[in-house]
């Protein structure tokens, strides 16, 4: 009894779970430090290739032999696949023009990111800086391989930071940079399924339907608060089609859905829902509501003149959707069934005969 009471004191609990902590720590640490050595290491052996191709004119059959005889030296270590022996050679070739890659192997992300990571970057990507971009994203947003692919595919470095705003203006420096990169254009919705003449409750459902999608596009740092969120203000009722709070900005997110082309009220409108959030939720310690409008198109000057003397923080950017890989529900109701279908079919073969009847 006297031992299990021991266990069960609040001063041995937190001892066991600072251990606990320790533990995972280190384990962390030794994760990175191994790949990072990892990556250090198909480093050399891809620049000591290159070299001797360039000094020596080694070819592919001496590169081939090489991967052989490496894995009869170390047999049952992976990773030295004339496949991925090549690819050490690429990885040095993508890299070996950049004084950070060659010098500083501590401080540049491609080696803190896994090798699989580093192929799909020197495999996808072309630009040097758009390879360190992604690298360091994934660091900062603990993306998984996958969606660092989808991010490359989706080619998020174009789009982000590009929504039109007025933050320089309305934001003090630093928010106003990291808000602007916080926002990008265009939104990519390609998981929606809509209908060609959809509306703007069509888009919000799918995307709540989709909401970790919805997410995974917004960007890191947004925590979904409610659609059709209600707020009254002057005995009016009013409701926001979807809001957010942002972790990193430290404020609220206004999202408003446009299935039109953007029109200078939108921001009117929009702009009074921030004040009113910023009275009605926004508490001390957080930062000014911010609006995004995503409309289906817009023209870039009217929405610089609309934002000019907007004073609440306000991006527009425009949203692109599929139109339409699969069936959407709504319309699989209005289709014939298979007995409407022959029943029609039959209708058209008697309408044949007797026309055919009237000209003998």
């Amino acid at each position: 009894m006297a031992k299990k009471e021991i266990l069960l004191t609040p001063e041995y609990l937190q001892v066991l779970s600072d251990i606990k902590q320790y533990i995972q720590n280190a384990q962390v640490r030794a994760v990175l430090a191994a790949n990072k050595e990892l990556i250090k290491l198909y480093w050399s052996i891809g620049k000591r290739i290159v070299e001797k191709q360039q000094h020596e004119g080694w070819g592919s059959k001496v590169i081939e032999q090489l991967a052989q005889d490496i894995q009869k030296l170390f047999p049952g270590i992976g990773g030295f696949s004339r496949t991925n022996i090549f690819r050490m050679r690429a990885f040095y070739l993508a890299y070996e023009i950049v004084p950070q890659a060659v010098g500083q192997f501590e401080n540049s992300p491609i080696f803190n990111i896994p090798w699989g990571y580093n192929v799909l970057l020197f495999e996808r990507v072309k630009e040097v800086d758009q390879r360190f971009w992604y690298a360091q994203k994934s660091i900062e947003n603990g993306w998984s391989r996958t969606i660092l692919e989808m991010q490359i595919k989706s080619n998020l470095y174009q789009r982000q930071g590009k929504a039109i705003t007025n933050f320089s203006c309305t934001l003090p420096a630093p928010k106003s940079d990291m808000a602007q990169q916080s926002f990008k254009d265009p939104y990519l919705f390609d998981f929606l399924t809509l209908r060609e003449a959809y509306n703007e409750r069509d888009v919000e459902q799918g995307l709540i339907d989709h909401i970790q999608k919805f997410l995974l596009e917004l960007g890191h740092g947004f925590a979904f608060v409610g659609r059709q969120y209600h707020i009254t203000v002057g005995d009016n009722d009013y409701y926001l089609d979807l809001l957010f709070y942002h972790i990193k900005l430290r404020c609220y997110i206004v999202v408003e859905l446009k299935n039109t082309e953007f029109k200078p009220e939108f921001a009117g409108k929009l702009n009074f829902y921030l004040s009113a959030i910023d009275d009605l939720l926004k508490s001390p310690h957080d930062e000014p509501t911010i609006g995004l409008l995503l409309c289906s198109s817009k023209n870039h000057f009217t929405v610089e003149y609309a934002l000019r003397d907007i004073h609440k923080p306000i991006g527009v950017a425009h949203y692109e959707t599929k139109l339409v890989e699969s069936l959407p529900q709504t319309l699989k109701g209005s289709l014939p069934t298979i007995e409407e279908f022959e029943a029609e079919l039959f209708k058209q073969e008697e309408l044949i005969k007797a026309a055919a009847g009237d000209q003998d």
